[in-house]
């Protein structure tokens, strides 16, 4: 029921964990996709090749979120090699722990560059080409922790919770643009990134907290932008989609 093709998507972030599943996820819905990365580029030439096998145009390209001028130079190369932007997927992201009294100003400013203004910037840079091509479909990626808050990852918890909110300002302003502003907010996922964490001798604490018991998977987080990138969900826009085991009920 979903096909993709004639579309193109760019995942920031796409080389490993929620942002690798998507692409691959994209792709075996026809989709021409592609990946950004800040350092593992190997990561991303191999979801490149996988994204050729199922015979659809792909391309990496290097992309630092937290500087403005390198994510307009990010959304020009897509458009510039793919003639076009449908699908916008902003996973790119950082998940440190602070706590509050020990935070550093360097530490806060990261997250808030790479996390918050990163999406920013590239939705401003994409705007312009959904408008002249009357259609777009963008899709923030937050977290379980911007709706409800995390001990010792206040600035993550921040920064995510802003994107909710961006996520609901700019649905009803593009709207009449045909462009769609949705947000997937997954709970605890099973990544790079979290292996630590959920490897802990008291991951059990975390796993307690979820009505499901367990994790979520890369591709449990990817179907649910999956669906929002597709046309199942054309009467969809500025909702909060959330992907969590249970961990947090919030219509």
């Amino acid at each position: 029921m979903i096909n993709l093709r004639g579309k193109t998507a760019l995942i920031t972030g796409g080389s490993r964990g929620i942002g690798r599943a998507t692409a691959i996820m994209l792709v075996q819905a026809g989709c021409d996709v592609a990946i950004s990365f800040v350092t593992h580029e190997e990561a991303a030439r191999e979801v490149e090749q996988t994204a050729r096998q199922y015979g659809v145009k792909a391309m990496i390209v290097p992309a630092d979120l937290a500087d403005r001028r390198k994510t307009e130079q990010m959304i020009e190369a897509v458009v510039r090699q793919f003639g076009r932007l449908d699908i916008l997927v902003n996973n790119g992201g950082i998940w440190k722990k602070a706590a509050i009294d020990t935070m550093s100003e360097q530490q806060l400013q990261e997250m808030i560059d790479i996390n918050l203004k990163g999406v920013f910037y590239a939705i401003s840079a994409a705007v312009p080409h959904m408008k002249k091509q009357r259609s777009g479909n963008i899709i923030n990626i937050s977290s379980t922790a911007g709706q409800r808050g995390e001990a010792f990852h206040s600035h993550y918890a921040a920064t995510k919770g802003a994107i909710i909110s961006l996520t609901k300002s700019l649905a009803p302003e593009l709207a009449r643009h045909n462009i769609r502003v949705n947000c997937v907010a997954p709970g605890w996922v099973a990544t790079d990134m979290t292996f630590e964490a959920l490897a802990a001798p008291d991951a059990d604490k975390i796993l307690s907290l979820i009505p499901l018991g367990r994790a979520g998977t890369p591709e449990e987080i990817a179907g649910a932008v999956l669906f929002l990138a597709s046309d199942l969900s054309t009467f969809i826009t500025g909702e909060i989609l959330n992907v969590n085991g249970g961990a947090v009920l919030c219509g």
